[in-house]
């Protein structure tokens, strides 16, 4: 049977993309399994699993993505998001499967000045990061056909998420303070899950990146977001990354560009503010 089996599918980005499969696959059986059914750690079971639903494609969503307990746990985060992407792969290869990993801006360094292209070397800063580029490394060693897809500042109806945690904070504080010195692309969760069907539509192998379009800081989108929700009166105070006080660097600019999604696919994907408005009006 034709099956596209996606990991991690009760993630924010999960619980958006397996309809949106549905819509562009209508005759393929799309499935979804979390942790509470799969656990990529554990080799032996995740190989027999993918082997025993013997899917198409295995879309790996799976991942520990708090940066800063990456910083402290890193058996954790090589565990999930490397050695975890290498087991998904194997049994993959088990039952012929075409793969695809999300993974990160954060396998650059910032120090960029221009969006990173797909061909830019990574050279990551964090844990996190370094933990993610591992799990590249292993579907580019291990399958032919293998698709990673790079995003960032993921947003979306399922899950936390910095506009979540947004509106939140202003029912409880009149002021917030954010970051303006880490720029990248804010992406919606719908919009990415359709350009991650367009590239298994098309067969695209290697690397992409997928971002919504243009780009800003995070004190610029928290701004939008209350903006957009129309929330007057709250006192947006920029702060700079080391007030944080945080354990992981962070790079200062990892904007992503998408010429080659485009050129591939012909999927342009809309402004981030735009993707933000519609996002807004769908849960306001």
């Amino acid at each position: 049977m034709n099956r596209v089996l996606v990991i991690g599918a009760k993630g924010m980005l999960g619980q958006d993309l397996i309809p949106v499969l549905r819509t562009f696959f209508p005759a393929m059986e799309i499935d979804g399994l979390d942790i509470d059914e799969i656990d990529i750690r554990e080799e032996k079971e995740t190989i027999a699993k993918i082997e025993a639903l013997s899917p198409k494609v295995v879309i790996n969503l799976a991942a520990y993505i708090d940066v800063e307990g990456c910083e402290s746990d890193q058996r954790k985060a090589f565990a999930i998001n490397a050695e975890g992407m290498k087991h998904v792969a194997l049994g993959a290869l088990g039952c012929g499967a075409k793969v695809v990993y999300l993974s990160t801006d954060y396998v650059f360094d910032g120090q960029k000045r221009e969006p990173y292209l797909e061909s830019d070397p990574p050279n990551p800063i964090n844990v996190y990061g370094h933990s993610k580029l591992k799990g590249e490394q292993y579907v580019q060693t291990l399958v032919k056909d293998g698709l990673i897809i790079r995003t960032q500042w993921l947003f979306g109806r399922y899950g936390n998420s910095f506009v979540s945690s947004i509106l939140r904070q202003v029912k409880e504080k009149k002021g917030l303070s954010i970051v303006d010195d880490q720029i990248g692309s804010p992406t919606y969760t719908v919009d990415l899950s359709k350009a991650i069907a367009h590239l298994i539509q098309v067969n695209a192998q290697g690397v992409f990146h997928a971002v919504n379009g243009e780009t800003c800081s995070w004190h610029t989108f928290g701004r939008a977001i209350l903006r957009y929700s129309g929330i007057d009166g709250i006192e947006v105070n920029p702060i700079s990354s080391k007030e944080l006080n945080q354990r992981a660097c962070r790079p200062s600019y990892s904007a992503l560009d998408n010429q080659k999604i485009q050129r591939v696919t012909g999927v342009i994907l809309r402004p981030w503010s735009e993707a933000l408005k519609e996002y807004l009006s769908s849960t306001l």
